[in-house]
């Protein structure tokens, strides 16, 4: 099994962004809350997480919106 990390250090991805994340969890159950790096990793998994910070941070935006086809969508604000 292939052991994947983030390209980002948990401290300079809390440092640059806050996290928001709105809809529905693996369970059905509502979420509409502002996450940490390990949040987000165990709604979505270090993969999707790599990928959306990697967009965020080209975006060069204030927000950018992501969205999963399962209905959540993790919204980054650059502080």
């Amino acid at each position: 099994m292939k052991v994947t990390k983030l390209n980002y250090s948990t401290s300079e991805i809390n440092k640059n962004f806050k996290m928001k994340v709105y809809g529905y969890n693996e369970n059905g159950k509502k979420v509409d809350t502002l996450v940490g790096v390990s949040g987000l990793i165990a709604l979505i998994g270090v993969e999707l997480a790599n990928k959306q910070i990697e967009r965020a941070y080209k975006s060069g935006a204030d927000k950018t919106v992501c969205k999963l086809r399962r209905g959540l969508k993790v919204t980054y604000y650059v502080h």
